[in-house]
């Protein structure tokens, strides 16, 4: 957008040399910012997938003897606890099996 900007203060306003130095200064201008922005972007790797769950803590929906649901991040999964625990513990996930979780009482 600065680049579009310089080009038309270049072409309608500004004098010979001052309006291609404009032009070259915003150009410039943009390539740095564009090559920032795709820096910033990939300095760090989307966190995807069940085995971001593991180490998160939910509540027990009902009681887990041995199966049951918990509540995560706002989201209810279903869970197996071996230990077993009541409703309102709070649990630990220590591993995702397909799309059950294996949870221990925290």
């Amino acid at each position: 957008m600065l680049f579009l900007i310089a080009l038309l203060l270049a072409i309608f306003l500004l004098p010979s040399p001052w309006g291609l130095i404009t032009v070259a200064v915003a150009l410039v201008i943009d390539v740095l910012e564009v090559t920032f922005g795709l820096w910033y972007s990939k300095r760090r790797r989307a966190t995807v997938g069940t085995d971001t769950l593991v180490g998160v803590t939910g509540v027990a929906v009902g009681e887990l003897l041995p199966e049951g649901q918990v509540k995560l991040n706002g989201e209810i999964w279903r869970a197996r606890c071996e230990v077993g625990c009541d409703a309102g513990t709070t649990v630990v996930v220590r591993a995702v099996s397909g799309l059950t979780l294996e949870v221990e009482p925290a």
